[in-house]
């Protein structure tokens, strides 16, 4: 099966030791975000467990952690890192750029450049953000990433009820500043040997060489983990989105980012009263088990196709 740690919260950023107690553990308990006594226990078992795919704006306290770094060998990992140009004004506990991608390369290093993907979203405009400015940021961006990563997906600013409370002065980015945006950045990102794949967005964008066909999807997987996998079925997160979604362990209104165009975080007073009972030695990320809470597991198998590993070996 597949883990994915960061739908919902950027856990490499801040729960790297309550991350590593649940690989030590073998398990880790998850509440359903619609019916919070509705807990599903995950095994964190090597054997069953194909992939752990991360998503994050901060690996550094990954890679500082030499414990969970020797835990995270036996597991195959897929890496997500959103690295923007913007500043404290719009991502207020991101770390400098800089920094980011200096991570970003120490970590190509150890799982290799097809196990990163570099996520340059959300894409808004404004009067400091123009189109020229994301141009010359992302060429730059670009030519320090050379080498470390051959996907960069993109997305434009998508504007949900929480966005437009956090952050009431984002707009909405038309199609055709997409089309002619995404066409010089499908071009820029050629030039340092890299793919632009749209997240979420019109398919049209691949009219303008953009690679359309998702960021989370089963080749990119099955990449990740050299093996071929026999996904079971699922809902798709949103109907323009491709990707495979599952088992997903983190907790919304739980990252301190405070990014303004977060869809994943109500308020930030939710965030810090919840960020205050996390406990590392509990198997929930935020809290502990309650009386009223049902705790099921489900059937957890490896996903590797064994009949395609018999011809293989």
């Amino acid at each position: 099966m597949i883990i994915q740690t960061g739908n919902r919260t950027d856990i490499p950023a801040f729960y790297s030791e309550w991350f590593a107690n649940r690989l030590r553990e073998g398990y880790v308990l998850v509440r359903n975000p619609f019916n919070p006594f509705s807990v599903t226990k995950y095994l964190l078992d090597p054997d069953i467990v194909d992939l752990i795919v991360f998503c994050t704006k901060n690996p550094g306290p990954v890679l500082r952690n030499t414990a969970l770094m020797e835990l995270l060998q036996s597991y195959h990992q897929y890496w997500f890192v959103t690295i923007t140009p913007y500043g404290k004004d719009i991502e207020p506990n991101v770390p400098p750029v800089s920094s980011v991608m200096a991570h970003f390369r120490e970590l190509s290093d150890i799982v290799g450049p097809g196990n990163m993907c570099w996520r340059y979203d959300p894409i808004l405009l404004d009067t400091d953000w123009t189109i020229e400015r994301h141009l010359s940021a992302f060429r730059s961006m670009c030519d320090t990433l050379r080498g470390s990563t051959r996907t960069v997906v993109i997305s434009y600013i998508d504007l949900y009820e929480k966005v437009k409370v956090n952050y009431p002065e984002a707009k909405a980015v038309p199609l055709d500043t997409q089309l002619s945006m995404t066409k010089d950045l499908v071009r820029i990102a050629s030039d340092y040997d890299m793919t632009v794949k749209p997240c979420g967005e019109n398919p049209v964008l691949a009219s303008v060489g953009a690679d359309c066909s998702g960021c989370m999807t089963q080749k990119v997987f099955e990449s990740a983990a050299g093996e071929n996998l026999i996904l079971p079925k699922v809902q798709r997160n949103r109907k323009e989105c491709a990707c495979y979604i599952t088992n997903d362990i983190g907790a919304y209104n739980t990252c301190g980012h405070f990014c303004r165009y977060c869809y994943a975080n109500a308020d930030r007073d939710t965030i810090l009263r919840n960020m205050r009972i996390h406990d590392p030695k509990s198997p929930f990320l935020i809290g502990h088990q309650q009386p009223e809470d049902v705790i099921h597991e489900p059937r957890q198998v490896s996903w590797i196709d064994p009949q395609m590993r018999l011809d293989i070996f």
